[in-house]
């Protein structure tokens, strides 16, 4: 089985970290592929720039089609998931939408964790497109944006995150804690022997979706909602984007 990571970001620095979270994370036999966005931005922080990069998003897949067996956008807003849903005949999976329902299933309520006051309703509004608002404790933010760059958060503020997920258990009521965030990768399985509540890596639940989507669904949706639209033509796009939607390829 071929998973393809996609991150939308253009940090080099994101994607070796997820890269190695999610081959750790993959089953034996499982092959791993990541690619960076070459253009954008280097982090995505807001609804705009993730409508953006949900574009870009269907261009890097475009580029494989028939090379991967399921996508894992990998980038918490999930740009560009349900699009690509629509659009390819392959699973499709978005960190966001993957780590909810994980953390759904091992908890009564859950709470998400991140590093930025700035993605709080942003997340929110993930949870609620989930379906699964009644069971949502709240996101978790520090009061103060912490310094440095943006790959480096998991490295230099564990533990303030760490006393974070603390809250979320203690003062909301959350059974489980989604880390919220590319740049948290990884840093659940650290903090999680001092933590009250279990931890979700959304890169470790998305690869594990991929895979049983990739055996129970290999070709994706073929009817409703995201049943793959009419060819249609159209001017100035990536060639192989373009190709796909006008059933060329």
């Amino acid at each position: 089985m071929r998973l393809l990571l996609l991150n939308p970001n253009m940090s080099q620095e994101m994607t070796a970290r997820m890269e190695a979270v999610a081959r750790a994370a993959a089953w034996p036999g499982v092959e791993i592929s990541a690619l960076t966005a070459t253009r954008g931005f280097p982090y995505i922080s807001s609804r705009a720039e993730a409508q953006i990069a949900g574009g870009v998003v269907l261009e890097m897949i475009a580029d494989h089609v028939g090379q991967t067996d399921a996508v894992i956008i990998a980038a918490f807003g999930d740009p560009g998931l349900h699009a690509a849903r629509e659009l390819f005949d392959l699973p499709v999976v978005g960190l966001a939408e993957a780590s909810l329902l994980t953390a759904s299933m091992v908890g009564e309520r859950f709470g998400v964790v991140t590093f930025t006051a700035r993605m709080r309703a942003w997340y929110a509004d993930a949870v609620r497109d989930a379906g699964l608002s009644g069971r949502f404790a709240g996101v978790r933010c520090p009061q103060s944006e912490p310094g440095g760059p943006v790959h480096a958060v998991a490295d230099e503020h564990a533990e303030l995150i760490r006393e974070l997920c603390v809250q979320a258990a203690q003062e909301d009521g959350a059974d489980a804690v989604i880390l919220g965030g590319a740049p948290l990768t990884g840093l659940a399985r650290r903090l999680d022997p001092a933590s009250p509540v279990t931890l979700i890596d959304p890169v470790v639940a998305a690869v594990g979706l991929a895979e049983a989507l990739a055996r129970a669904a290999p070709q994706g949706a073929r009817s409703g909602r995201f049943a793959r639209p009419p060819a249609k033509s159209s001017a100035g796009l990536h060639p192989p984007l373009a190709d796909w939607i006008a059933r060329r390829g």
